[in-house]
C-alpha cells in the first residue's frame, strides 16, 4: 500500500518547502538557526498541513541527527524512556532529536518527564501543536524552548505544491497529466491554507480521471467535486473560532460592514449562528450603545428574527443588524461607566446608603429614620431637584461621561438647562 502523496513527495530541503517564508525565507531567524548547526528545543505552532512535520525533517537531514517521531495522542511516558535508552548508543551517534507531533495533548506529569530529559540534553525537542502553546504547553518546557508560529500558506503558494504534486505523479506513473490552470488554481484555494489537502486532492483527481489518448486531465468540474467544500478553517474549540469571534467584534465596533458581514459569513457556514448573536448583541450595548440606543432595539429585533428562521435565512436579519451597527454612531459611555462603578464596588468602595434612600416597605421603617426626608422628584419642576444619592463616601464621583455624540449631547444640554448649569 503506497504512502498518501503528500508523504512521497515530502520536500528534503527548506528551499522546496512551501510557504513559511517568514521563518525559512534568506536570512530569516528559523532558517539561520537550522543552518547553524546548534539545534535548541523548539515548538512549531500552527494548522496542520502546513509544514510543521515537513520542516522538522529537514532540520534532521540537515543537522545529520537521528529523527524520532512521537504523537502525543499515543505516546506514553514510557515510550520516553524506551526513547532516552537510545542516547550514546550506535542508534543515535549525535543524540536524539524528537518530533513530538500535538504535544498539547501530553498531561503535565508526561511533559516534567520530558523536561527532565531535554534539560541534561540528552534529547532535543521539536514539538508541534495546532493548538496555542501558551495555554496548552507546561510552563517550563515553554520556558527553555522557542516557539515559532507556522501559518496558513497563501493560494498562490499551494498553486506552485499542486503544480509540483502534478509533475511528480507524471514521473512516479509515466503518464502524462495536464492540469487545467483553472482546476489548479481551485484546488489551492479551496483547501484553507493547507498543503497536504491540496496535494490529496491532486491525487484524487488524478485517480478520478480518465486517460484518453494516453494523457490524463484534471479539469474544473473534477476538481470542484473532489476538493473539499470548504477553505474555512473552524473549530469551536481551538484558537480559530476565538479569532474570528474576536476579528468580527472588532469590525463592527471600527465601523467596517465590510469586514464584519466577512466575519459574520464565516461564523454562518460553520453553523456558529449563537455565536455571531451574541456578540452582536455585546456590540450593539458596548459599542453603538446610547449613541443611538433604540439601534439596541433593533439588533434584538433582527436577534430575534434569525433565531426564528434559523439557517440559512438568518443570515438576512443579521445581515441588517450588523450594517446598521457598523454605520451608527458610537459610544462606549455606559461600558465605561458600569466598569469603573464595578471597579469601585469590588475594590470595597461603597459607603452607607443614605438613610432617605432606604426602602419603607416594612412596620418601624420610621422609627428607624427611613425615608423622613426624601423629596419626590415628580412634585418639582421639570421633575428634578437637587438631592443625594450617592453614599457620604461617593459624593462627587463621576462614573458617568457624556459621549461627543448627537443623541448624548442633545440629553447633556437637556440636563444642564434643568439643572442650571452654566456652559
Amino acid at each position: 500500500m503506497k504512502a498518501p502523496l503528500a508523504d512521497r513527495m515530502r520536500p528534503t530541503t527548506l528551499d522546496d518547502v512551501v510557504g513559511q517564508t517568514h521563518l525559512l525565507g534568506k536570512g530569516k531567524v528559523l532558517r539561520r538557526i537550522i543552518e547553524s548547526g546548534q539545534l535548541p528545543n523548539l515548538i512549531f505552532y500552527g494548522p496542520s498541513g502546513v509544514g510543521k512535520t515537513t520542516v522538522a525533517s529537514v532540520i534532521a537531514r540537515t543537522t545529520n541527527r537521528t529523527l524520532h517521531k512521537m504523537n502525543a495522542t499515543t505516546a506514553s511516558t514510557a515510550d520516553i524512556k524506551a526513547l532516552v535508552g537510545e542516547v550514546d548508543t550506535l542508534a543515535a551517534p549525535n543524540g536524539i532529536l524528537l518530533y513530538l507531533d500535538e504535544i498539547q495533548y501530553f498531561n503535565k506529569k508526561q511533559q516534567q518527564t520530558l523536561l527532565e530529559h531535554i534539560e541534561n540534553g540528552r534529547i532535543t525537542l521539536i514539538a508541534s501543536t495546532t493548538e496555542n502553546p501558551y495555554f496548552y504547553v507546561y510552563n517550563a518546557i515553554l520556558s527553555r524552548s522557542t516557539v515559532f508560529e507556522f501559518k496558513p500558506v497563501s493560494a498562490g503558494e499551494i498553486e506552485q505544491a499542486v503544480r509540483r504534486a502534478v509533475r511528480f505523479l507524471e514521473e512516479e506513473s509515466g503518464e502524462e497529466i495536464q492540469a487545467e490552470d483553472e482546476a489548479v488554481a481551485h484546488i489551492a484555494a479551496s483547501c484553507g491554507g493547507d498543503v497536504r489537502k491540496a496535494i490529496n486532492a491532486v491525487e484524487l483527481c488524478v485517480l478520478s480521471a480518465s486517460a484518453g489518448e494516453g494523457t490524463r486531465r484534471i479539469t474544473l468540474e473534477q476538481a470542484s467535486q473532489l476538493s473539499q467544500r470548504s477553505a474555512m478553517r473552524y473549530d469551536r474549540e481551538d484558537d480559530s473560532h476565538y479569532d474570528i469571534l474576536s476579528a468580527y467584534q472588532k469590525s463592527l465596533r471600527g465601523s467596517d460592514p465590510d469586514a464584519a458581514l466577512h466575519y459574520l459569513a464565516r461564523l454562518l457556514e460553520a453553523g456558529d449562528l449563537p455565536s455571531a448573536c451574541r456578540r452582536l448583541m455585546v456590540c450593539a450595548c458596548e459599542d453603538m450603545g446610547l449613541a443611538y440606543p433604540m439601534g439596541i432595539a433593533v439588533v434584538k429585533a433582527c436577534i430575534d428574527a434569525a433565531m426564528m428562521v434559523g439557517l440559512p435565512e438568518a443570515r438576512i436579519p443579521l445581515a441588517d443588524a450588523v450594517v446598521l451597527v457598523c454605520t451608527a454612531p458610537k459610544s462606549n459611555s455606559a461600558y465605561n461607566g458600569i466598569n469603573a462603578a464595578m471597579a469601585d464596588v469590588k475594590a470595597g468602595k461603597t459607603g452607607d446608603i443614605p438613610a432617605y434612600l432606604r426602602g419603607t416597605g416594612y412596620e418601624g421603617a420610621k422609627k428607624l429614620g427611613r425615608g423622613l426626608t426624601y423629596r419626590y422628584p415628580h412634585e418639582y419642576p421639570n421633575h428634578w431637584l437637587k438631592q443625594q444619592y450617592l453614599p457620604d463616601e461617593l459624593q462627587g464621583t463621576r462614573y458617568y461621561q457624556f459621549g461627543d455624540n448627537k443623541t448624548e449631547q442633545a440629553a447633556k444640554a437637556y440636563w444642564d438647562l434643568i439643572q442650571g448649569k452654566d456652559e
